[in-house]
């Protein structure tokens, strides 16, 4: 086959933008045959676009016997469309366009690698194989649309309060946290790593901008093959000066009910298209708070599920957490030995002035009140088995009128996976990178 030139063809409108109030109109249209019928003297094409759909109508003697023959199409061809638009109730958004020319700019092979009709979802793995084609579902369609919208709520929300937008450095020179999950990179000549987290710069940058947020990648090298974990995460991070804990539990609430709200607002077909709307819907809040001796009294009482206080809490009673709090909820006050140096202790030494923000079984934020004073953050560092010079020019901020700071960060992925009723998170990542997967 021989593809045609886009020339001096443009698109006039997206898909959505085709109404009852065009009718008549000529039009443009560009995208890809989402489905093909011929009933002998009838052909439809269905063009689906970022925005959508619309159906092309070709009655035989209406339309030319070479552009009705052309028509013939494959199933996601990328074609252009010049016609008329034309009333028709049945039809995708009540109107369907009556061609005058096509242009066939590219095609696919007879048979497509996955399943783009609908009608099955192909495996997992084979759809990330072919991710670019995959993404064209319907099914991903709605799930990013309802990740736009909600990534989009958030820089709305915080902008409303004052906060500023930064950027951190994602090739660092030590680890943020300690541990050894990182993944080292040549630095021209000196090994240097990816960021695990932005969670050293942002404390710094409270200390100019006072309220700040990034939305970036972090990497994680985890070998942890579930459903639940990737290695290259997108996370929301935030951090208030003249704050603690308790002031970023609110924030962070009111952040949510935000967001879920915006979601059923603008993008409740996206949601209807996922039968999530009765799931995804609007929490109470305050959100209810449960401190972690309250949570493993918890498991023991009605689980009998035994842990030695200080431990994590371990999958199998994250599960039974969920039959229990099937919602939103805060578990705070963990211990200090499981929490990361620049946490702040309680007056009791054994807690931490820490939360995690779950949803049923699923954690999806950390955060808390950090340390501000210097050789208190110094001696924190060396507790945790930590070489202070490693950290001297984040400790050199400290020098400087570090005000009181607390803060969060939020997977985003992790919560997409939770709004869009996946099974696993990878479905919630364009292109994911897992330990087994690096392409496409």
């Amino acid at each position: 086959m021989t593809f045609e030139e886009i020339g001096e063809w443009r698109k006039t409108h997206y898909t959505n933008e085709i109404t009852p109030k065009l009718v008549d109109r000529e039009v443009i249209l560009g995208g890809w045959v989402r489905n093909f019928r011929d009933l002998g003297g009838m052909r439809f094409i269905i063009l689906q676009d970022k925005m959508g759909e619309r159906q092309i109508t070709l009655k035989k003697g209406e339309v030319s016997d070479n552009l009705f023959e052309k028509s013939r199409t494959g199933y996601q061809y990328c074609i252009m469309v010049k016609g008329r638009v034309k009333a028709f109730k049945a039809a995708p958004g009540g109107v369907e366009i009556i061609p005058s020319e096509i242009k066939i700019l590219n095609q696919t092979p007879e048979k497509l690698p996955i399943d783009m009709s609908g009608e099955t979802i192909s495996e997992l793995d084979l759809r990330l194989n072919h991710r670019a084609l995959d993404l064209r579902s319907k099914r991903n369609e709605a799930i990013f649309k309802i990740r736009a919208q909600l990534l989009k709520g958030i820089r709305n929300f915080l902008f409303e309060r004052d906060f500023t937008e930064i950027t951190t450095p994602k090739i660092i020179g030590s680890a943020t946290e300690g541990g050894t999950e990182l993944f080292p990179i040549m630095y021209f000549d000196k090994e240097a790593f990816l960021t695990q987290s932005a969670q050293l710069y942002k404390e710094q940058l409270s200390g100019v901008y006072e309220r700040v947020f990034e939305i970036s990648p972090c990497f994680r090298a985890e070998k942890s093959r579930t459903k639940r974990h990737i290695c290259e995460i997108f996370v929301l991070d935030v951090e208030i000066a003249f704050s603690d804990m308790h002031d970023v539990l609110k924030l962070l609430e009111e952040l949510v009910y935000y967001i879920i709200n915006d979601i059923r607002e603008k993008q409740m077909p996206a949601l209807k298209f996922l039968n999530m709307e009765k799931k995804t819907i609007l929490p109470e809040i305050p959100l209810e708070r449960y401190k972690y001796d309250e949570i493993i009294e918890l498991l023991k009482s009605k689980f009998n599920i035994d842990m030695e206080w200080g431990e994590d809490i371990s999958t199998e009673a994250y599960r039974k957490l969920g039959e229990e709090l099937p919602y939103y909820y805060y578990i705070t006050h963990w211990p200090m030995s499981i929490k990361p140096f620049y946490i702040m202790p309680s007056k009791d030494g054994r807690y931490s002035e820490s939360f995690d923000l779950q949803m049923g079984m699923l954690e999806l934020t950390s955060g808390g009140t950090r340390v501000h004073d210097k050789q208190m953050l110094i001696d924190a560092i060396e507790s945790k088995g930590l070489n202070p010079k490693s950290f001297e020019s984040h400790l050199n901020a400290f020098d400087y009128g570090m005000p009181p700071h607390a803060g969060f960060g939020l997977g985003v992925a992790r919560w997409i996976t939770f709004l869009c009723g996946l099974d696993d998170i990878r479905e919630a990542v364009m292109y994911p990178r897992t330990p087994d997967r690096l392409i496409p």
